[in-house]
């Protein structure tokens, strides 16, 4: 029986680099495009090859911004995929799309190209936000989009918001949850995370030394609403979407019945997955690695990989628990038991008696954050790291 794997590409190319941006992703003419493409193509023929014994689960094509290469070309890259790889027929194919960069065409060529999930970057509905944040679209763009992609036959459509933006107030935010559940139809996946600042970001030469301070005191700063805000907007997006029927299964994701990410949970998961593309990072049987970031060796060297790392059993266990603990649901004693041929109390009964002590953990068969311990999800799971 073939086991399962997942696959992720990147497509490392945007229209404009958003001011909070840290991803491997940037502008690049139509020249670039082709020379990067053909170079994913080589290496997607040339890795299969390895995984024989694979069948695939899910792909997800990320970036960057896929939707600025011309549709054709990536659903041709999509057919040496289908061509190179065994696909299960209920796989799940999603592809990030940023609104203002699809038409009605693409859609349907995504479409038929086997592509059944889009993912679309909203943000914000605030055209203020929007801009602010170095995007290129406004809310009346999405709204467009959105319209296309459903009428091209797309029903599992994820949203992307942001929380916690410079002089965002809670009531900005719930404007902008609101407004993603007056949609019709409403999205089936919402993801919901709050704004965190990267050096070497725009955001960060202008908000750093702000972020920095906040940090430490947890104060509202001149721009950066406070940790507390924070937290509120977060309980609002929880509030406001189980009232609307979805479900948080992720501490920052959520869904109607039926269309949690199956992608993202094999990351939380520790299951096996394959990264194509430039700086693309991989796990397969606790093996990781990954490719090259710089784009001009990707594109003209045959070997792409940079590094590998044999996981130690210590490390899989740390991934286990403080990946797991970002799902709801949490993690299994009786799994930690198999996997491991150790008891979960034995490694860490300490820490989980002690943090169960404090409200922040659940204590049974399952281990899980507490609505409590979500709110401090960093701190909980920093102390599984042996």
């Amino acid at each position: 029986m073939k086991k399962p794997i997942s696959i992720y590409i990147h497509i490392p190319f945007c229209i404009k680099k958003c001011n909070y941006c840290d991803f491997l992703s940037a502008p690049a003419d139509s020249r670039t495009q082709e020379e990067y493409l053909r170079a994913l193509e080589e290496e997607i023929q040339k890795q299969a090859e390895y995984y024989r014994d694979y069948v695939v689960k899910t792909v997800y094509i990320g970036g960057g911004t896929p939707t600025v290469v011309p549709y054709e070309k990536l659903c041709h890259m999509l057919r040496v995929l289908w061509n190179a790889f065994p696909v299960g027929k209920e796989a799940e194919v999603s592809m990030e799309a940023n609104p203002g960069t699809v038409d009605g065409e693409a859609l349907f060529g995504y479409r038929e190209a086997g592509i059944n999930r889009l993912s679309m970057g909203l943000q914000s509905a605030s055209d203020r936000e929007l801009a602010l944040l170095g995007r290129i679209h406004s809310y009346a763009d999405f709204l467009e989009s959105y319209e296309l992609a459903q009428k091209a036959g797309f029903c599992n459509i994820n949203v992307d918001l942001m929380a916690a933006l410079p002089k965002q107030k809670v009531a900005d935010y719930a404007d902008t949850v609101k407004k993603v559940l007056a949609l019709t139809p409403v999205p089936a996946h919402i993801s919901a995370y709050s704004l965190i600042i990267e050096e070497g970001t725009p955001f960060y030469e202008r908000y750093g030394a702000e972020w920095e301070r906040m940090a430490h005191t947890g104060e509202a700063q001149a721009h950066l609403p406070s940790e507390e805000e924070e937290r509120e907007m977060y309980r609002l997006t929880e509030r406001l979407l189980s009232e609307a029927g979805y479900h948080r299964y992720e501490i920052s994701n959520y869904s109607l019945s039926g269309y949690e990410c199956i992608h993202n949970k094999v990351y939380w998961q520790r299951g096996d997955y394959v990264g194509f593309g430039l700086g693309a990072a991989s796990m397969v049987g606790n093996v990781r690695f990954h490719n090259t970031p710089d784009l001009q060796v990707y594109m003209e060297r045959e070997e792409k990989i940079v590094e590998r790392a044999q996981l130690t059993v210590k490390e899989q266990m740390e991934e286990f628990m403080f990946l797991g603990l970002r799902l709801v649901e949490g993690v299994d004693r009786n799994m930690f038991q198999e996997s491991f041929g150790v008891s979960m109390e034995e490694i860490y009964g300490k820490v989980i008696a002690e943090n169960a002590g404090k409200g922040l953990l659940t204590d049974g068969d399952r281990i899980a954050l507490t609505a409590k311990g979500a709110d401090l999800g960093n701190y909980v799971s920093a102390q599984f790291l042996q």
